[in-house]
């Protein structure tokens, strides 16, 4: 284990400004970082939960007082890391320090084609840019009935350390792809016999409650972004619209309370 004690220490280039998100993913790597596509995680839990699931571990930046036995031993070419709590927060830009910060690579991308193969429940998520609201979706999913799940292009990255945050880890280990621009989702959709099932506050739609499918249909569980819901085009081509009824002046949920009320329903259909 190696102690830092300067804020401009190279070796914690890679920990740059996390708090503006992993620009890893995006965007150009800070100066100086390392140039292998890479995702932040913070907090003892997650990082045994990456490693168990076979990802590898490029660099751990400890606090102090923390104990590394407790870490799953890394290889012997990853650096481990050890700074004042203050340095920590000055450098990697986070309000709150978890007992470990971890960087590791990303893996290569599945394509949707494979995710979605043979399956019969997925949920395909449209431009949801928060990463809380994507996490809690991947944990909501995950933990409900969804077999894979499908981004599209406009949706923020589920490997962000936010969105992996919110996910309790399912983010990690639920099995995802994202969609490249352009891409025909229902025709995909289609193409495995999977009927998509578009959810919208608006009142024209079916009740949820009365939908019954058959256990044999493979369906796509379709979720919109906060405010903005489904683009027109998945709306307007999707196989069955449903809503969830509201009661007062509220006219819907939060997109992953919603999505929790859908799942549940489903699995009690």
């Amino acid at each position: 284990m190696t102690r830092i004690e300067a804020d401009d220490d190279h070796r914690l280039a890679d920990f740059a400004d996390l708090r503006e998100g992993d620009r890893r993913f995006c965007h150009p790597a800070p100066a100086g970082a390392r140039t292998v596509p890479a995702f932040a995680l913070e907090g003892i839990r997650l990082v045994r939960r990456a490693v168990s699931g076979g990802y590898r571990p490029l660099a751990y930046l400890l606090h102090d007082g923390f104990d590394a036995s407790l870490l799953p031993p890394p290889p012997a070419d990853v650096p481990v890391l050890q700074a004042p709590t203050a340095l920590i927060k000055r450098v990697t830009g986070m309000g709150v320090i978890r007992e470990v910060v971890a960087l590791f690579a990303r893996p290569s991308p599945a394509t949707p084609d494979d995710v979605i193969a043979g399956r019969r429940r997925v949920m395909v998520l449209n431009a949801v840019a928060n990463p809380v609201n994507l996490g809690l979706l991947l944990r909501t999913g995950a933990a409900l009935g969804a077999e894979a799940t499908l981004l599209d292009a406009e949706c923020t990255d589920h490997l962000y350390r936010r969105s992996v945050r919110g996910s309790m880890g399912a983010a990690l280990t639920h099995p995802i792809a994202r969609l490249p621009d352009g891409h025909g989702l229902l025709e995909l959709l289609r193409e495995h016999r999977i009927e998509s099932v578009a959810f919208t506050p608006d009142p024209r739609a079916d009740d949820l409650a009365a939908f019954r499918p058959s256990p044999e249909t493979a369906l796509a569980l379709m979720f919109g972004a906060e405010g903005a819901g489904l683009a027109p085009d998945l709306l307007d081509g999707a196989d069955h619209r449903l809503r969830i009824p509201m009661r007062g002046d509220v006219d819907s949920l939060n997109v992953a309370a919603a999505a929790a009320v859908a799942w549940y329903a489903l699995g009690a259909s």
